[in-house]
């Protein structure tokens, strides 16, 4: 494939590919390609082109089921504007799917997790939670059917609105939530930026769920690690649900955005992901990281 290169841009190189969260192949795919794509629009930039990677198990799975995952893949990508350009495919004993993605930014107006600023509200544009439901489903929970519907409603969808509000309103700092969970990206944000994050646990929006899943033990095995490892960069109020405090560090596969965003421009971002359909809600503030603080304060 080849592309004319846009003037006055710059290039966005990200890969990312996993093995499949829900049983439905063409939502594997559609998940696979959405999570993939939303490192470029973290940054505030445009999908531009995308190459498959995939590992398939030929001798034991259908080629069908090859099938629909690259049209769900290729239907997320269409739907992003970018061009879907090939890629590669090697014989594996586990499925795996996901791409490369090529996208544009402006050289000198893209967002980072450097960019966080005291007195920034935090947006996030997702539901947590995603960790346990897929731990659920894989495991075949009753109700599971149900589960994988909510799954795929919500890591299916593209993070293109928050994209559109970082390029739009000039925002500094932004990142994608994945596999680190909330609070470990939260915690990313705030070491790179020099400051400290004050996160409001009940202002969290949760997955259909999520809490009751998490305390019938579903929280998946990284989600534990997340916690264990975060949990010295954190301060916790006291009387905090432990339930409620590990789903902060849940590992999330194809999250929303967190938003940094000044607090002149905050009413003009809630506004725009409301009006595209993406949640906006405001879970914490950033402030100047004082000696002996730590980079996360959870209340």
């Amino acid at each position: 494939m080849v592309l004319s290169f846009p003037a006055g841009k710059a290039l966005v190189q990200t890969v990312d590919f996993f093995t499949p969260i829900v049983n439905d192949p063409y939502r594997f795919g559609r998940i696979a390609a959405a999570n993939s794509l939303s490192d470029v629009y973290a940054m505030g930039g445009t999908p531009w082109s995308t190459m498959n990677i995939v590992c398939f198990p030929i001798k034991t799975m259908s080629g069908q089921v090859l099938t629909d995952i690259l049209r769900g893949g290729k239907d997320a990508v269409e739907e992003a504007g970018a061009v879907p350009s090939g890629g590669h495919s090697v014989e594996d004993e586990e499925l795996k799917y996901g791409l490369s993605v090529t996208g544009l930014v402006e050289p000198d107006g893209f967002a980072s997790n450097r960019g966080v600023r005291p007195g920034d509200a935090l947006l996030l544009t997702k539901p947590i939670g995603t960790g346990v439901l897929a731990t659920a489903v894989k495991g075949e929970m009753p109700g599971a059917d149900a589960m994988e519907e909510i799954l795929f409603r919500v890591c299916g969808r593209l993070n293109r609105a928050g994209g559109d509000v970082i390029r739009e309103l000039g925002l500094l700092g932004a990142t994608d939530i994945t596999g680190f969970g909330l609070g470990g990206h939260l915690i990313e944000l705030a070491e790179a930026s020099g400051v400290s994050i004050e996160l409001e646990m009940n202002a969290v929006p949760l997955i259909e769920h999520a809490l009751e899943l998490a305390g019938m033990g579903m929280l998946p095995a990284g989600s534990i690690c997340n916690r264990d490892y975060y949990k010295p960069k954190t301060t916790l109020t006291h009387g905090l649900d432990p339930i409620h405090f590990d789903l902060m560090f849940d590992a999330q596969t194809s999250g929303g955005l967190i938003l940094s965003v000044p607090p002149e421009k905050l009413a003009d971002a809630r506004s725009m992901l409301l009006e595209a359909g993406d949640l906006a809600a405001h879970i914490g503030t950033a402030r100047a990281c004082g000696d002996g603080d730590t980079p996360l304060f959870i209340s």
